[in-house]
């Protein structure tokens, strides 16, 4: 019987978990699994959403072998016009552990082209899986999206680091620097030699808030006045921050930076979910940043102290905006390998074209991926 995609209904439930407990079985990871509910518990669709999640499933005869989410969300482009486009993202297939069903990864995202001409995929995990290298093969335009780390506790990043423990040398010479001293000199040294050359900028006010509710007329002004900075950015207005920031999501902190009143910028950040290349360190990341031209330094400042308040080892952040790159390396951060890419679709890949002039001020950022919330 001939595979079919079609749209995930309550009914598939059962059927999804018997899916996932087959890749279980096949030694896949255990988060490596399709969601449990057929309404999404992040972003459901309804009559007025302008962001909205949707599940489908590949059912054969019955049985589901494999499944996407589709998102749907306004974006900026380089014309100036604001379009929806789909965010294909969370793809499953039973082809990972069985391959006789390697068709399905393929079936999916031909739905999905087809569902969401306009579509983008984020993250990824680094072009050697095997969804880079599909769409590789399809023309997609792509590239990876810059990571920035910045070091809070060196001792406990030189002990923890599992990515940098590779060998029995490298292991012993970064226990070394971790019980000298030496760690914790050298990476003080370097924040301080890069605060020497930041920008200096005016007095302002970095409050926590509990959404962006009470701050809707000031965030709103904020996107108008900046959204010109961007070539290529997902629409940033006070109605995409309620939805996407909603005050139920209390794992992530939302901070308004404000003078006289008035808003120049916002992030977001939280704490990354426990993995085991980051040992026992507690992981901060800044998840979303917005400001007025010429403020990007100071919302950096204000989303890293944060953090650092909060007590975290370690702080990451994407960012593909060159002058967001800028501003974090004034910070303090330091630029590393990126496994986080971005890959357009040939239809969405026209109208940001040519991608190597809009490359530069395209402002994606982790929020624009898969990590919502379920990362953070």
């Amino acid at each position: 019987m001939a595979i079919t995609i079609q749209l995930y209904r309550p009914e598939h439930e059962p059927a999804v978990a018997e899916f996932n407990q087959r890749l279980r079985q096949g030694g896949e990871d255990e988060n490596m699994v399709f969601y449990r509910w057929a309404e999404p518990r992040w972003l459901p669709r309804t009559p007025e959403s302008r962001i909205y999640n949707e599940f489908f499933v590949a059912v054969d005869g019955g049985v589901v072998r494999g499944g996407y989410a589709l998102k749907t969300q306004e974006f900026l482009f380089p014309d100036g016009q604001i379009r929806a486009i789909g965010y294909y993202h969370h793809p499953l297939s039973e082809g990972i552990v069985n391959k006789a069903h390697a068709i399905v990864g393929t079936l999916l995202l031909r739905d999905a082209m087809q569902r969401a001409p306009l579509l983008y995929c984020l993250g990824m995990g680094g072009y050697d899986n095997p969804l880079p290298q599909m769409l590789i093969r399809l023309g997609w335009t792509h590239c990876p999206v810059p990571f920035f780390f910045r070091v809070v506790s060196p001792s406990r990043f030189l002990r923890n680091m599992q990515t940098l423990r590779s060998s029995a040398t490298r292991t012993f010479l970064m226990d070394v620097a971790a019980y000298s001293g030496a760690g914790w000199a050298g990476s003080k040294l370097l924040q301080g030699y890069r605060a020497l050359g930041a920008p200096r900028s005016l007095a302002s006010e970095c409050r926590e808030v509990a959404n962006f509710e009470a701050n809707g007329d000031s965030v709103q002004s904020l996107w108008e006045q900046a959204r010109q900075t961007c070539s290529f950015t997902a629409a940033r207005d006070a109605e995409a921050l309620r939805t996407l920031y909603p005050p139920t999501q209390s794992q992530l902190t939302r901070l308004v930076l404000k003078r006289n009143g008035a808003a120049i910028g916002w992030a977001v950040v939280g704490e990354r979910r426990k993995d085991a290349k980051y040992g026992d360190m507690r992981v901060g990341s800044v998840v979303d940043c917005f400001a007025l031209p010429g403020e990007l330094f100071s919302v950096v400042q204000c989303a890293t102290q944060t953090l650092e308040r909060q007590g975290f080892d370690l702080i990451l952040s994407n960012q593909s905006h060159q002058a967001w790159g800028e501003a974090f390396k004034a910070a303090g951060y330091l630029p590393g390998p990126s496994n986080f890419l971005f890959a357009a679709s040939k239809k969405l890949a026209e109208l940001v074209a040519p991608f190597e002039a809009v490359r530069p001020r395209m402002h994606l950022t982790r929020a624009d991926g898969d990590g919502l919330p379920a990362n953070f």
